[in-house]
């Protein structure tokens, strides 16, 4: 066997009812090393989580080994032949196989935007040393792109997978012990559980190969948290390095010149009252330059609407989230300081410790009890619900590329 360093990709594998492109991922590395590969890393990437056509997580994966780089391909065309859900309307696999990483341009498209099969193609046929494209092909995008990825700031995910007799029965996992392993590892590990609902959130309810899912910032901490979990056998787990969890499909934005179907963080000045709409969704708009912005908080991000309710008009925000339907759909936002609302009241005086009375307009104010006279008014600054500061929707309504603030402010690192 040809000992070559190579990229294989996969993606659109799985159907809303079944299947999971990680599962045949992690399927395949076992195969690869059964078959004496070297597997140097494992990535899930999580591509634009509004595009129309996309998948159950929309998540690809792509692997870097060492081995005959033709037969990984034909290895990997055999998993999909067998395990991928082609009879689902929705599901147009692709294999990708590049002896080096593709273009970087391709993943950052289509993390934040959208691309074509015909731009992948070009891609493969310049780039590509050999794919092949299943029904409609869509899958192609998303194996590219996994291939092409390139992670300034990343994260970890280990993910446990269940006997194949199994998937269609309900999950046996000890839900208490994940809140034991969400005690032990936080804020190494994040969205296991949510606090607030009480609910753990890292796993599935479809009738798929994954049985949980244990995110953190490094390997050591995703493994701690996992051997905390009491549950069936697992049959199969995978540590993947990811683009979860760090914002990477935010682009900067200005009101007025957003693109339907893309993420953004945008500035903007509250202009009105937060209203809560039928079904508890909250409404909130915001300007900038004149040109005016639609927020919503649905009902799903459940305490987040409170934070929404508590601003006011003159707030200072950013405001983060997918831009739909000339709505900008809320993931998180920041406060900006320096908006405190104030009442102006007539003025104790001084020397009665009596409050004053107003001397008429643009008079000022006059003391009745020793005539003192002033001009200044006291202003009380009202008390707030809210701080300056981030405001995030919980674990269970957080897609899969939102950065949770237990991460930080932000940052970016080398592997």
């Amino acid at each position: 066997m040809t000992l070559q360093s190579f990229w294989i990709g996969i993606d659109d594998t799985d159907s809303p009812e079944t299947m999971c492109t990680t599962w045949l991922g992690a399927r395949l590395i076992n195969t690869l090393i059964k078959n004496r590969y070297r597997v140097e890393q494992a990535r899930l990437i999580r591509l634009n989580p509004t595009i129309p056509h996309r998948t159950r997580g929309n998540a690809a994966i792509a692997i870097k080994a060492s081995g005959d780089p033709d037969l990984a391909f034909d290895l990997a065309c055999l998993l999909v032949d067998r395990y991928a859900d082609l009879g689902c309307d929705k599901t147009h696999p692709g294999v990708v196989v590049s002896d080096n990483q593709l273009p970087a341009d391709f993943y950052f498209q289509a993390v934040t935007s959208v691309c074509t099969i015909s731009q992948a193609e070009e891609i493969l046929t310049e780039y590509g040393r050999v794919w092949k494209g299943y029904k409609l092909g869509r899958g192609l995008i998303g194996a590219t792109a996994a291939v092409a990825s390139v992670l300034p700031d990343y994260t970890w995910e280990l993910l446990t997978y269940r006997d194949e007799k199994l998937w269609a029965d309900p999950r046996n996992v000890d839900q208490s012990s994940i809140f034991t392993a969400d005690e032990v590892t936080t804020p190494h590990t994040w969205d296991s559980v949510d606090h607030t609902q009480k609910s753990v959130v890292c796993i599935p309810h479809t009738p798929d190969p994954v049985l949980f899912g244990i995110r953190g910032d490094s390997p050591y901490a995703v493994s701690r948290a996992s051997s905390c979990i009491r549950s069936e056998p697992v049959a199969l787990e995978q540590i993947w390095l990811t683009n979860q969890g760090t914002d990477a499909h935010l682009l900067p934005g200005k009101i007025g010149a957003l693109v339907d179907g893309c993420s953004y963080r945008v500035p903007g000045t509250v202009t009105a009252k937060p209203e809560t709409k039928r079904g508890g969704h909250v409404s909130l708009q915001v300007t900038d330059d004149d040109e005016k912005l639609q927020c919503m908080a649905f009902e799903p991000t459940k305490e987040f609407r409170q934070s929404v309710r508590a601003l006011i008009p003159g707030d200072e925000i950013l405001a983060v989230g997918s831009y739909l339907a000339e709505t900008l759909n809320l993931e998180k936002f920041y406060l900006a300081p320096g908006n405190l609302p104030s009442i102006t009241k007539a003025p104790v005086c001084p020397t009665c410790m009596k409050q004053m009375t107003s001397a008429g307009t643009g008079k000022g104010y006059k003391c009745r009890r020793c005539g003192l006279r002033t001009q200044d008014p006291d202003i009380i600054q009202e008390s707030r619900t809210i701080t300056p500061g981030w405001y995030e929707v919980p674990p269970c309504a957080r897609r899969h590329l939102g950065r949770p603030l237990i991460r930080g402010p932000g940052y970016t690192r080398t592997y």
